[in-house]
């Protein structure tokens, strides 16, 4: 299997799970202050959302890729 086939089935499998999942968060920590023994935290929960055209579009490059890398020259 050549490096283009591989790109393409991993752009497959990142669009069919962007286009599963929509969205994923993770917690942010900030540390704002340091007064003494007293230490002070803020954790931010982000969100980031992902286009439902941003997977659709990974999974038909990624099967263009499929297609044209199996192609002999």
């Amino acid at each position: 299997m050549n490096g283009t086939r591989i790109a393409g089935l991993i752009l497959v499998i990142a669009g069919i799970a962007a286009s599963a999942i929509g969205s994923f968060s993770f917690t942010k920590e900030t540390h704002e202050a340091q007064v003494g023994p007293l230490s002070l935290s803020v954790k931010e929960k982000e969100t980031v959302n992902i286009p439902m055209w941003a997977g659709i579009a990974a999974v038909v490059i990624g099967g263009g890729l499929l297609l044209v890398g199996g192609r002999r020259a």
